[in-house]
């Protein structure tokens, strides 16, 4: 099987690792890939946001199957373009995708499936935003409603924050993602996320994770894209699990089938759970980075199976067989971020880390040039390892962090802090 896995990013890597484990994996591209990806696989310099680029390029490469990894391309209509070529594709439709491509949207959705979530109010104007948060007052939560790269949302602990988050995203500070805003409450208890595949109809849950959202150790600091995480995460329960099933998942996805948008693909459920309760935080229409990289690491080569069985509308015969473990990554990213940092540093000591199923750097913002490693983004290596429990799982990862030689990139030191 000839297999083309769009995106560049560390969940990227985990996916053409766990992909090349399947011994139905022939021919694997990567499309722009990273240097931890060229290491392991093919990459092409393409523009995955122009479906019709990437279309020609698997009728020359004789793909069979493309994998759309970030929300990006989805969001473009890449995997429409492709599947009118004639092509297996892992991914939702553009519509679809707008329940991560627009908060409003997946607000309505959740009104109609009758899907626990926060309340919320939807703005196009900075004046009625502001007047909502005067008053509703703080703590309360500010969202752009567009694709942000994962740093549209504030968690405003006091009015003036969420007056002036309204201020930069109805200012341009998130492009055209803040042209409109959705204002929630705030919700109290323990986010984690459950990964779940849905083929149109059929739905199956394939694991929990938690992540580590703000920069600084405490939980302190500003959002990022995420700086840690683990799985399976045990404030998700397999009672609270199926609860998040039967009573957010299902209702939501027969929604979409009732308004005429099947959804196909990786369904990312970001939950707030509070006295065994789960309520809706937010959809994304990929995996998550950097949870992907514990999912990957912990499911190994089924997952091609699993993605196959996804876009062939074969969900039904599938089943995950999970090996009693636990999985833990770090994310190493560069110095100063999520605000601005510095680009071009050399990472040493990469070579001598263990490479295997228990134990992996996946690289995220990297580039090599004339034999060394470069760092090339904000956060730019995810190191993953397994064990028999998660202490076990965080001794080895931070036992490879501590072999890294580069003074521009910092982490944090408590990642999996709330289950130790």
């Amino acid at each position: 099987m000839n297999i083309l896995i769009l995106g560049s990013g560390g969940r990227e890597h985990a996916l053409t690792w766990a992909v090349k484990q399947n011994p139905k994996c022939d021919k694997l591209i990567v499309a722009p890939g990273n240097a931890g990806i060229a290491a392991i696989a093919e990459c092409a310099d393409l523009d995955i946001l122009d479906g019709g680029a990437v279309a020609r390029f698997a009728e020359e490469e004789a793909i069979d199957f493309v994998i759309v990894g970030p929300e990006a391309p989805l969001a473009e209509g890449v995997a429409d373009r492709l599947r009118e070529a004639g092509l297996l594709v892992f991914g939702p439709s553009k519509d679809a995708a707008r329940l991560e491509a627009s908060k409003c949207f997946t607000k309505e959705i959740c009104d109609v499936a009758n899907a626990p979530t926060a309340g919320y109010g939807h703005f196009t104007s900075s004046e009625a935003a502001k007047a909502h948060v005067r008053k509703n007052g703080a703590p309360i939560v500010v969202k752009a409603d567009g694709l942000a790269a994962g740093k549209g949302v504030i968690v405003a602990m006091d009015e003036q924050t969420a007056l002036d988050a309204i201020d930069d995203m109805f200012g341009g500070a998130f492009g055209g993602a803040g042209a409109e805003v959705v204002i929630e409450e705030f919700m109290e208890g323990e986010e984690a996320s459950l990964f779940v595949l849905v083929d149109g109809e059929e739905v199956l849950s394939i694991g929990t994770a938690q992540d580590h959202k703000r920069v600084g150790e405490g939980d302190t600091g500003p959002n990022t894209g995420g700086m840690g995480a683990y799985s399976p995460a045990p404030v998700l329960s397999a009672e609270i699990e199926a609860k998040a099933m039967e009573e957010i998942v299902k209702p939501t996805m027969k929604a979409m089938a009732d308004r005429g948008i099947p959804y196909q693909g990786v369904l990312y459920v970001g939950l707030m759970i509070k006295d065994g309760q789960p309520r809706l935080v937010e959809y994304n229409v990929r995996f998550g980075d950097p949870e992907c990289q514990v999912l990957m690491l912990r499911l190994g080569g089924q997952v091609l199976d699993l993605l196959q069985a996804t876009a062939e509308g074969r969900l039904a015969e599938a089943q995950v067989n999970w090996a009693d473990d636990h999985a833990i990554t770090v994310v190493m990213a560069a110095n100063g971020y999520p605000g601005s940092y510095e680009k071009g540093t050399e990472i040493k000591g990469l070579a001598a880390l263990p490479e295997d199923s228990m134990n992996m750097a996946f690289h995220a913002g990297t580039k090599a040039v004339d034999g060394k490693i470069l760092a090339n983004g904000g956060r730019v290596l995810n190191i993953t390892a397994r064990g028999d429990n998660l202490q076990e799982a965080r001794d080895r990862a931070y036992a490879m962090v501590d072999q890294i030689d580069w003074p521009e990139g910092f982490v944090r030191r408590d990642i999996g802090w709330r289950a130790l």
